[in-house]
């Protein structure tokens, strides 16, 4: 069952889920973050991993060379053309055991030829989110840091899963920066 604000304000202030949570959205001067009607908006931190290809590495998911980005720290990361960044968000998130996730980028990028990119929060996850910010223009593109990027859906079975990614010792779980591909 799809899950609205009451919900999740109660979970992040009665069980820890989002921390810090910020209960209304926040829209002055900023791409919109926080307590939305079905969701929560969650802000970009302003650590950053930007795609190069200095080297001319080939993209290998069961062995990524972390030499092909660039570590930048800064209140607005540049992405370039065709490329793509990680990034990390400001909000860390426990998941409860009878609770899945999905992420969407949000429109205000979408609009801009930004997609942001984010898998499944899964029962029991804990940690920060790794988000994939791909920049699909030809033209540079900005990032907002400590400004909203994507909104979470949150969905929840009564009846919870029979094994949830902490039971799986999944490789992700309690990230605490950008966390890299791993096998």
């Amino acid at each position: 069952m799809l899950k609205n604000d009451r919900w999740i304000k109660k979970m992040a202030l009665e069980h820890r889920m989002i921390e810090p949570f910020q209960e209304t959205q926040v829209r002055q001067n900023a791409i919109s973050f926080g307590l939305s009607s079905y969701g929560y908006d969650i802000r970009i931190a302003d650590e950053f991993k930007i795609f190069t290809n200095i080297n001319t590495t080939i993209v290998d998911p069961k062995n990524f060379d972390p030499k092909s980005l660039v570590d930048f720290r800064g209140d607005v990361c540049i992405i370039p053309p065709n490329s793509f960044a990680l990034g990390r968000s400001v909000e860390y998130f426990r998941i409860p055991r009878t609770v899945i996730t999905v992420t969407l980028g949000k429109s205000t990028y979408a609009r801009c030829g930004i997609i942001t990119n984010v898998t499944p929060l899964e029962p029991e996850w804990e940690g920060f989110v790794t988000l994939e910010i791909s920049n699909t223009t030809p033209l540079p593109a900005k990032i907002y840091a400590h400004e909203g990027i994507a909104q979470v859906i949150f969905f929840e079975n009564e009846e919870g899963c029979l094994e949830s990614y902490a039971d799986r010792q999944g490789k992700y779980q309690a990230q605490r920066g950008i966390t890299l591909p791993r096998i």
